[in-house]
């Protein structure tokens, strides 16, 4: 009897790490010269960051810090998703940070199409938010996640439940 193995190609990120390096740069903020007297707050939501600071220099020293923290603890850039700049009161200055997490419709489609396109004893089907790769030989799931890897997508991709 032939078996068949499978894994499934998610978008997500941990979201301990996430609160982890909000908080360091948080405390990063409030000790750095440049920064501490900027009252900027850094408020993690649901599926978004709310950022307040002064001024657009120090959004973007924010932003550079931030990414830095998060890249530290192996968390994608592509997770971020920065908004439009918005003024605040006063002469204060706010943006919204979306958290990109899972696959859309339209990416999925092409995770799909790659797959049949490319491999042909591999199978790719579209489970919500992720991709489920099946195959008989476990090569040749080895060869679609090469394969996956090898294209730049939009967000961040993880192989989960390797079986």
């Amino acid at each position: 009897m032939a078996s068949t193995y499978s894994f499934d190609v998610v978008s997500d990120f941990d979201r301990q790490e996430l609160v982890n390096s909000i908080d360091q740069a948080r405390r990063e903020i409030k000790s750095r010269y440049d920064l501490k007297d900027t009252k900027t707050t850094l408020d993690l939501k649901e599926d978004n960051i709310a950022l307040d600071t002064d001024s657009d220099m120090t959004l973007r020293a924010v932003h550079v810090l931030l990414q830095t923290k998060a890249a530290k603890r192996d968390l994608s850039m592509k997770i971020f998703d920065f908004g439009e700049i918005e003024s605040a009161s006063g002469s204060r200055i706010r943006q919204e940070i979306k958290l990109k997490k899972g696959i859309d419709k339209e990416d999925a489609k092409k995770i799909s199409k790659l797959i049949k396109d490319n491999l042909k004893k591999v199978q790719a089907s579209i489970q919500g938010d992720s991709v489920r790769i099946s195959a008989k030989d476990k090569d040749d799931l080895q060869e679609a996640i090469a394969l996956i890897k090898s294209e730049d997508w939009p967000m961040a991709l993880q192989f989960q439940n390797y079986r």
